[in-house]
């Protein structure tokens, strides 16, 4: 085993089943496989990896394997690791540093065990890499080449240090591209979360008032899935702009305070705290169900909720009960995690080929220009989105016009 910390060894085999499905539902990143293998980019290359750690994120350690990359691999959430999937890595001779249910202490013990290995690409979610890096383990900046961000959190997470001047390495900001945040945050995140809540809860959305706060991608995604299944879609909103998007794509729009008494469903997708507070909760109708689908447990304050309670119940898996004062229960999903993978399998394996075709990319893109990339904060280059989506579509059987030399030269007058 390696260095590696993980559950069960034992559990392999169901790991390895899992990969094997995802490797047959991602062209994308087969073909990238087979590409890297042949050139091997990351030949003397450490990748130190924090993605939720499930078989889709597993392929994607594989594939950088293949490019002769030495993985160090850990989970991006407490309650996101499968234990078989993390068993099926080692097995392929991967150093992980992961199990479901970590505790704080054992989580950060995990994502420094990772780093501690002179990584020269990091690969994050969330940010926790390279926050530790900044803060806790300064002396490994130096082998750091730069790293890739998977998520909006992580990436709110770099704008910030990057204008305190405190960001060390070039960061590629992988949910910009348009390859990521278009399909990955609005159809991926709109399929798993509602995967997540329907498999835990077996109740109905027909019929039912959804609550989602927040309208950006993600939010796009949450409410579109809702409508479909017949609920009726509030959304809540800072942002004038996408709250008028809201309206016109059909929804209600109200501060948070309103559409507590109303909702059945409330979903939180804004990467902001305190979005679900305790004033929310004394207005919620029995039995109404709140879940996060946004990086950090911060958006519906549980722990606010538990000081409230006067009585607790584990009602199902992945299913707490809090019963208040006014002898109302409100079921809390996964914790107040990521429901879509603390209570799911995350985003669809089609989904994550795009994304994660995207990450394999932007690392490689990292490797060939180091010491030559001056910014701090990369945007994914345009032929890396380009040929990701162009791949995408021979995979789909769909073709599409191609400019003519006279539109090019008509485009280039700018007319």
């Amino acid at each position: 085993m390696n260095n590696s910390e993980i559950r069960d060894i034992n559990l392999a085999e169901s790991g390895l089943r899992k990969i094997e499905w995802v490797r047959r539902n991602c062209p994308l990143l087969s073909g990238i496989k087979k590409d890297v293998e042949k050139e091997k980019p990351f030949a003397g290359k450490k990748i130190a990896l924090s993605v939720h750690l499930e078989a889709k994120t597993a392929f994607l350690c594989e594939v950088l394997k293949s490019g002769g990359a030495e993985m160090f691999v850990t989970g991006s959430n407490p309650l996101s690791t499968q234990d078989d999937v993390a068993a099926a890595l080692v097995s392929e001779g991967l150093e992980v540093h992961a199990w479901h249910g970590t505790t704080p202490e054992e989580y950060e013990r995990h994502i420094g065990a990772v780093l501690s290995n002179d990584c020269n690409i990091i690969i994050d979610d969330g940010g926790d890499l390279v926050h530790k890096l900044h803060t806790e383990l300064k002396d490994k900046l130096k082998y750091v080449i730069g790293g890739c961000e998977e998520t909006t959190t992580g990436i709110i997470r770099l704008k910030a240090m990057a204008e305190k001047n405190e960001l060390e390495f070039p960061m590629v900001l992988v949910n910009d591209a348009d390859c990521k945040h278009l399909f990955d945050n609005r159809y991926g995140t709109g399929q798993s979360v509602w995967d997540g809540i329907n498999r835990t809860t077996n109740l109905i959305v027909a019929g039912k008032i959804v609550v989602v706060a927040g309208y950006g991608w993600c939010g796009k995604g949450v409410a579109m899935r809702a409508k479909g299944q017949g609920a009726r879609v509030i959304v809540t909103e800072v942002n004038p702009v996408r709250a008028i998007e809201a309206v016109m794509d059909g929804y209600d729009v109200m501060p948070m305070e309103e559409a507590a008494a109303l909702g059945d469903f409330f979903v939180t997708v804004t990467g902001c705290s305190g979005v679900v507070t305790k004033e929310a909760f004394m207005k919620m109708k029995d039995g109404a169900i709140c879940c996060n689908a946004g990086h950090f447990d911060v958006e519906v304050d549980v722990a606010s909720l538990k000081k409230m309670a006067v009585e607790t119940a584990e009602m199902r898996n992945n299913i707490m009960g809090y019963k208040l004062e006014n002898g109302r229960w409100i079921y809390i999903l996964a914790e107040g995690r990521l429901v879509n993978l603390a209570a799911g399998d995350g985003h669809p394996a089609e989904i994550m080929d795009m994304s994660f075709a995207i990450q394999a990319l932007s690392a490689e893109y990292l490797v060939k220009n180091a010491g030559n990339i001056k910014e701090k904060l990369i945007k994914v280059p345009e032929e890396v989105d380009r040929a990701v989506a162009l791949r995408k579509l021979e995979y789909l059987g769909k073709k599409i016009d191609v400019l003519t030399k006279e539109q090019i030269e008509y485009l280039a007058q700018g007319l």
